[in-house]
């Protein structure tokens, strides 16, 4: 049901749309994170190599980096882009490993920031014309040690959003959230 309402959403939006038919890939959203560079593919229990080829085949102008995820539902669990080329990492073993695989697995150098939760490294980056860089992330009430990690963002306009009832069910930022590049004549 959650993947006829997007296509249908795409759709109205005519949006080129990609389908996966091969029965044996899997690709959750969860596990792609697009630096606007390259992506990295988190192999999880949603997402395996098929789904990743997949991917790669088509977005043939962009690298793909796989990247193991433990210990986390998929790879957004613990990171997501926080500017233009800054990776929000939280601070676990899996986390912190994941993060050394993307290094090596990259040409291009990130900066990092590292937020004591991994849930709260799930974030959401938006280059807004009139706003500039705004992040969307976890309110201080839900983890006050990582939303003082964020506020050292000074040229972020920052935007605090509890999640911990979506938290409950495994939906983080970037779950409930499609990002398009549109003008604003929606």
């Amino acid at each position: 049901k959650q993947v006829e309402a997007m296509k249908r959403v795409l759709e109205s939006l005519n949006l080129n749309i990609v389908e996966m038919v091969d029965e044996n890939a899997t690709l959750d959203g969860g596990d792609v994170l697009f630096t606007g560079r390259e992506f990295f593919v988190g192999l999880s229990r949603r997402t395996n190599q098929r789904g990743a080829e997949i991917l790669a085949d088509t977005f043939k102008d962009y690298a793909v980096s796989t990247v193991p995820v433990h210990d986390s539902l998929h790879l957004k669990g613990f990171c997501s882009m926080a500017g233009p080329n800054l990776i929000a990492i939280g601070s676990s073993e899996a986390a912190q490993k994941a993060l050394k695989t993307m290094q090596q697995m990259s040409d291009h150098r990130y900066d990092k920031l590292t937020v004591p939760d991994d849930a709260a490294a799930n974030c959401i980056y938006l280059n807004i014309p009139s706003k500039g860089h705004v992040l969307l992330h976890r309110a201080p009430e839900e983890y006050p040690e990582s939303a003082k990690v964020f506020e050292k963002l000074k040229d972020h306009m920052l935007i605090p959003i509890a999640n911990t009832e979506l938290e409950k069910v495994d939906g983080s930022l970037t779950c409930c959230s499609v990002l398009i590049n549109k003008t604003s004549d929606l």
